[in-house]
């Protein structure tokens, strides 16, 4: 059985690639400016890449997480976020928010999710949630096709 060799679609089109990476970038601008910790933006994109299958960018925004001063065991229970007290109201309500835009093949963000992201963020802040989450699901997406190493 042969592998197929994948094209890293952001080496064959790099311009689109540095584009989504200066996109990145306005979004960390966004969050800072809507007040949210880079913690939780930090988890936020590792929430997003473990419903994707990231594995490339759960190995990098963990360790970003970590070298920020992450705990350890917020990480751990990250996808059982819900049935833990490890996560604030603001945190809550953003990854909740996160998973909803993540998860939009499966009943695109209701009416009951944007409402209780609203009860506890500003509109600026769900605004720089919903950006973060459309630019790390991009990048899942990227890394994904293109199949990027992890670990060999």
């Amino acid at each position: 059985m042969t592998e197929v060799q994948r094209v890293n679609i952001g080496e064959q089109h790099p311009a689109p690639y540095k584009a989504l990476i200066a996109l990145s970038s306005e979004v960390d601008a966004a969050a800072a400016a809507a007040g949210l910790d880079p913690l939780l933006v930090e988890l936020l994109r590792i929430r997003a890449s473990q419903i994707n299958g990231c594995a490339f960018c759960l190995r990098m925004h963990t360790r970003d997480a970590l070298k920020k001063g992450e705990s350890p065991d917020r990480i751990a229970v990250l996808p059982a976020w819900a049935e833990t007290g490890y996560f604030s109201e603001t945190d809550r309500a953003a990854l909740r928010l996160t998973e909803a835009i993540t998860l939009v093949s499966d009943g695109h963000v209701s009416d009951e999710e944007f409402s209780a992201a609203a009860a506890v963020l500003t509109a600026e802040q769900i605004s720089a949630v919903a950006w973060l989450a459309t630019v790390m699901n991009a990048f899942n997406r990227v890394s994904i096709t293109s199949r990027y190493q992890v670990g060999n």
